[in-house]
């Protein structure tokens, strides 16, 4: 693609490339399932195999789904809850306040509810409390008589408490896939991403090893007879919240996860958990959903009650079978989206003002006072966009700060915070790759920021990732019909992205801002074919700016192609993710 088009410093200062290719391959495939060309290329490009074509096209947990006691301690895990039942122990669920920790509450608790009783539901308080188990919160539950914790989606890296609880003769069992070199004083962790793990299932969500747990723990009750004076539950009932979690917390769509998502799409589709059928009608969304769906409607809000309101919010909604509670919820959620919209503005202009002040900086560093510490990760998302760099942000409210970090292929900012935590230069630290959560004080911003350049430093320059371009498609070939080809080759999502179309030489018939700093434009080809396009929040960017300034020249624009219903009409529309100057 760089030499065909010769694009290697796009408006937004990207090398662009055509994705490689086994031409053999894509042809094999094209045959085996007769499927159209373009998709058969696509998966040969991203590395699937004629004999696993199908379960790419068509996932299913019938095919996919693995065995849970792959996963290390399983079986400890299990026989542990299955002791609690049996003998009617008092559990508690410790979860987390976003969506996939949510899921996993809800998954937890749908399931105990259905077998014995609900269990006590422990969300900790953002502000307060902070993230994951703490000493008062498990100790707290020991003295209401609960005997056994489950955590989900948390867990991994909060050893003080866990070994508070372990003293106080609490049991907890921890659910978790968080990151951890170390080994926790639980009685028992199922997590892929601990030490001596190797089940290969890391690319999990909490969600998911949840639900798989659920599955390893029906089975075992089921040959203990406990069924016999108990109703057996149907997990699939609960796929939708694996679904859910799965695209929201950004993990990859490969294997078994693909099959959750369209699992969780198509339960989802029925609308028949009342959390969500309200959530829906109130961000007046109907089915069918599509990963962007969950992703940027329903998941900023239930993430929403953990950012800017009440933490528990999110699994209220997602547990109650009351119409007017499910209403409840979803109104107060949608009130705080909204009130976290406007938190995020504010922050975000006064963050951008100060990251543009580090252009010769590797990475982005900035703080600042009365930052709400529920938005600071999605400010770094949007600064780690604009400036094409790893973003750290931080919020200071009393005197102690919370951050989150946000990367780019080529960076692991996971590995940074938590060595600069084990140095004792920030107080704490963890998280993956691509992003991080992180506490300091506002004396430590200088040394961290001198710990971040060291070790960008010691790593290197970050990679030179180009924009990979799966094909070219002119205006009039960008049809509704390819748009819903390419579908066939979904979920996207994180390891899996949508496919990116180059349309090249095509002259800007037409450019203007829309909305929140949005870029509209019409694409004309040189038959006259014409090809709608808009760029989401790119004013007063380079993109932008560039894009506004070639009315009437012609440009090579890259994209992802959407088919899209408006005012009860299909389209289709070129979601502008990059363009560059076409030579004259």
């Amino acid at each position: 693609m760089s030499e065909a088009m010769h694009v290697e410093n796009s408006f937004s200062g990207r090398r662009w490339e055509l994705a490689s290719c086994d031409e053999d391959l894509a042809r094999g495939i094209q045959l085996d399932h007769q499927i159209p060309a373009v998709i058969a290329r696509l998966l040969a490009s991203r590395g699937v195999e004629r004999d696993a074509a199908m379960d790419y096209l068509n996932p299913t947990l019938k095919r996919l789904l693995p065995e849970p006691c792959v996963l290390k301690h399983m079986d400890e895990a299990v026989a542990r809850v299955v002791a609690a039942l049996k003998t009617g122990e008092k559990i508690a669920v410790f979860g987390d306040y976003d969506v996939d920790g949510s899921c996993s509450a809800a998954l937890m608790v749908g399931f105990l509810a259905a077998v014995r009783e609900p269990p006590r539901v422990y969300v900790p308080d953002r502000l307060t409390e902070g993230y994951g188990p703490n000493s008062a919160a498990l100790l707290k539950l020991k003295a209401e008589g609960i005997s056994l914790v489950v955590t989900v989606d948390c867990g991994a890296g909060a050893h003080v408490a866990l070994k508070a609880a372990h003293e106080a003769g609490l049991d907890v069992v921890v659910l978790d896939h968080h990151a951890s070199e170390h080994v926790v004083p639980a009685l028992v962790q199922v997590n892929p991403n601990a030490g001596g793990d190797d089940s290969g299932l890391g690319h999990l969500c909490a969600a998911g090893i949840t639900f798989l747990f659920l599955v390893a723990l029906n089975r075992a009750l089921r040959q203990a007879g406990f069924y016999a004076k108990h109703p057996e539950p149907n997990l699939m009932d609960a796929v939708d919240l694996v679904g859910l979690a799965t695209v929201c917390d950004v993990v990859p769509l490969t294997g078994v996860n693909r099959a959750f998502v369209r699992a969780g799409l198509a339960r989802l589709g029925h609308l028949e958990r009342p959390g969500l059928k309200a959530l829906a009608r109130i961000a007046d969304v109907a089915p069918p959903f599509t990963p962007y769906t969950l992703g940027f409607v329903f998941g900023p809000r239930i993430n929403a009650g953990g950012r800017v309101g009440r933490c528990s919010l999110g699994v209220d909604l997602l547990t109650t079978f009351d119409a007017a509670m499910a209403e409840e919820h979803a109104l107060a959620l949608d009130t705080h989206n909204r009130e976290r919209q406007a938190i995020e503005k504010m922050i975000l202009d006064e963050a951008t003002a100060l990251a543009a002040q580090q252009e010769a900086s590797p990475f982005v560093l900035v703080a600042g006072e009365g930052w709400h510490p529920g938005v600071v990760g999605i400010v770094a998302g949007r600064l780690k966009e604009r400036f094409g760099k790893p973003a750290f942000v931080a919020g200071f409210e009393g005197g102690l700060g919370r951050g989150s970090a946000r990367s780019v292929p080529g960076a692991n900012v996971g590995v940074m915070v938590r060595a600069a935590h084990e140095s004792g230069v920030i107080e704490s630290g963890g998280g993956h790759a691509m992003a991080a959560g992180f506490g300091l004080t506002p004396a430590q911003v200088e040394p961290f920021r001198l710990f971040l350049s060291e070790a960008f430093a010691k790593g290197g320059p970050i990679a030179d990732v180009p924009l990979a371009i799966d094909a070219t498609v002119s205006p009039g070939g960008a049809t509704l019909g390819l748009a819903r080809d390419l579908q066939l080759a979904g979920p996207y999502g994180s390891g899996n992205p949508e496919p990116l179309l180059a349309i090249p030489d095509v002259r800007v018939g037409f450019a203007d801002v829309v909305g929140r700093g949005h870029v509209r434009l019409r694409l004309v080809g040189g038959d006259g074919a014409r090809l709608d396009a808009i760029a989401f929040r790119v004013a007063e960017t380079p993109l932008g700016d560039a894009l506004l300034k070639s009315r009437g020249a012609n440009i090579h624009a890259v994209g992802r192609l959407r088919a899209e219903e408006w005012n009860g009409q299909a389209r289709v529309q070129l979601h502008l993710d990059d363009a560059a100057a076409a030579a004259p």
